[in-house]
Order: structure tokens, then C-alpha cells, then sequence
């Protein structure tokens, strides 16, 4: 009998990867979805005949007691959240009830429903924040730099407190930062890729960032959503940190995209203070080893400049196309 699984924020990058994945290994997928007038549907185009969807919302705890009575579900995967850490100052209380209670609700809906399901929260490096080591490892206090960081951290400790008082199977997964071509526009990688795509093409002549100093862990999205199914795999529920244990500046990002259309980022990049974080994270880099040796995980299937090339590329021919 086919495994079944609910993943919220489906739509999202990390949820139509982890849906694709599921898809392969013959899990039965269901994904909630908020209604809205015009729905974001273009991660998952090519699956979504594969996927059944259910109307719910992290903020709605009937809604989510439903969806888990359609889908009765084997797994489930919470990757739903107000997700942008720039909007996370402008939209506070929101990133707090979304990204924060949303978890609490989910959990309990859960507790409720089906107990026995194993349950997977997306967490974040955003809860280091002010590092207060380097590398970032599961033992490594938090010290969130944003309202989205520290709404992640409470969501964080409602699981690992709904698995310690409840006997749940609920883990969370720290994960780095993580891209792909899915990645949401307003994000700086893909901000950076697709300036290059056009600027290469001539519809565009300069790219406005903030602090090109920043250091980051990057890794593929899809390299990081079999980490998060793997966590689900084990015996016993644990927290990991998913990342590649390498860090890039911004800085090299650009560089890379630039050079990979023979440009120079120096021409064309100008540094804007207003895209400058309220509190800034200048250094994100995560030590892997948990995951390498619990679960088997190989965090550097693709490379950083493997990844940010296929992210040009494929804003090149996005880009191209809507010229044509």
C-alpha cells in the first residue's frame, strides 16, 4: 500500500521538489493550499494532476484537522510560511502568527487527527542570526536577527516540545540557505540572476543590491528536500542541520552569474543602503555532519557554481521568451 503525505507550501520551491520526490518513490501527495483569486500554480504545472489539493490555511486550525482527516496522512511535511525575510520587518505580526503559530496549529491538528504521523518542520539558519559560533551546528544557541528568525525559533521549540511532551514523531530540519531556478523572485539569488538575464539581453542596465559582504551557505533546493525526507525515514525523531558546510559572499554570487554571460558584476552592480537590513546577518555557514552520518545525506551533489549558473540559465531562457 502506497505511503501518503501532506505537504504545505506545496507551491513553494522546496515543496514542488519534495512533491516530485514523493511522486518518484510512489507516495500518494497531497498538498494545501490557500484559496486565492489567482493561484501560483507555476512550480508544480507539470505535476499537479499527480497532486490532490486541499483547501487550508496554517491560520485556520479546523481547516487543517480537515485536511489531515482527507489525507490521513503517513507523513507530513509544514514548509507553508511568510517566508521572506525582508517583509518579515514590514509584516510582523503576520510573519508571527503565519511562521510561528501556523506550527502550533499544524502540530496540534496533528496531535489530534493522526498522531502517528511522522511530522517534518521546516526550520531555519535564519535562527543563528548573530553567530555565536562558527561553524553552526544542531547545539549552536540562537540569536535570530529578525522577526522571521525568531518566528522560526518559536516554531522550532513548539516541535521539539509537542515530541518531547507528546511522544510525537516530529523533527526539524535547520536548513541553509537553499536555491533553484523556483526560487521566489524577490529573493537575492534569483533578484541576481535574473538582472544578469536582463542586462545580457539589453532590458536592463543596472542591478540595485545591499550588503554585498554577506556570507551565506548555499545549497540546491533539491539536494535539501531528500535531507528533509530522509529525516522522516529513522527510527527516532532528531533535528539536523542542512547545509553544505561551504560560504560564499554575495559578492562571488555575483561574480559568477555575471561572468557566466561574460559580464563584469563591477559594471553593472550598485550598492543601495535602503536594501540593507534593520539587524544584519553577516555570516551563515552550517557543519553537515549530523546529517552526512545519521542519514546517509551528500549535501554537495551540485556545487555553488553549478548552481548559480543553472539559475542563469534558466532566467536567460525565461527572460528570452518573454521578449518573444
Amino acid at each position: 500500500m502506497a505511503k501518503r503525505a501532506l505537504i504545505t507550501g506545496i507551491t513553494g520551491q522546496d515543496g514542488s521538489y519534495l512533491a516530485e520526490l514523493l511522486l518518484e518513490k510512489g507516495y500518494e501527495v497531497y498538498g494545501l493550499k490557500r484559496r486565492t483569486s489567482v493561484p501560483i500554480m507555476s512550480n508544480i504545472e507539470h505535476i499537479k494532476n499527480d497532486i490532490e489539493f486541499i483547501d487550508g490555511d496554517l491560520l485556520d486550525l479546523s481547516s487543517l484537522s480537515h485536511a489531515l482527516k482527507v489525507a490521513m496522512p503517513d507523513e507530513i511535511y509544514n514548509l507553508a510560511a511568510q517566508s521572506f525575510v525582508g517583509s518579515s520587518w514590514d509584516q510582523p505580526i503576520l510573519t508571527g502568527q503565519v511562521t510561528a503559530l501556523g506550527v502550533t496549529n499544524m502540530l496540534e491538528a496533528t496531535r489530534l487527527i493522526c498522531s502517528d504521523a511522522k511530522f517534518y518542520q521546516a526550520s531555519s539558519s535564519e535562527m543563528y542570526g548573530k553567530v555565536v559560533e562558527v561553524p553552526q551546528i544542531e547545539s549552536t544557541p540562537f540569536y535570530p536577527r529578525s522577526p522571521y528568525g525568531v518566528a522560526k525559533l518559536y516554531g522550532h521549540w513548539i516541535t521539539v516540545n509537542h515530541r518531547e511532551s507528546y511522544n510525537m514523531f516530529a523533527c526539524s530540519g535547520i536548513l541553509f540557505n537553499h536555491e533553484s531556478p523556483r526560487r521566489g523572485i524577490e529573493f537575492v539569488t534569483r533578484k541576481i540572476t535574473d538582472a544578469v538575464a536582463r542586462i545580457k539581453l539589453g532590458v536592463l542596465k543596472e542591478l540595485r543590491l545591499g550588503n554585498l559582504e554577506a556570507k551565506r551557505d548555499w545549497g540546491f533546493a533539491k539536494d535539501y528536500v531528500e535531507c528533509m525526507w530522509l529525516m522522516l525515514q529513522q527510527e527516532k525523531a532528531d533535528d539536523y542541520v542542512v547545509a553544505t558546510g561551504e560560504t560564499h559572499e554575495v559578492k562571488e554570487f555575483c561574480r559568477i552569474a555575471f561572468e557566466h554571460v561574460g559580464l563584469n558584476f563591477e559594471d553593472y552592480v550598485t550598492v543601495d543602503p535602503k536594501f540593507f537590513r534593520a539587524a544584519e546577518v553577516d555570516l551563515l555557514i552550517g557543519s553537515p555532519d549530523k546529517a552526512i552520518k545519521t542519514l546517509g545525506w551528500n549535501p554537495r551533489k551540485t556545487s555553488f557554481e553549478q548552481l548559480v549558473k543553472m539559475m542563469v540559465e534558466s532566467d536567460l531562457e525565461r527572460v528570452q521568451k518573454e521578449i518573444r
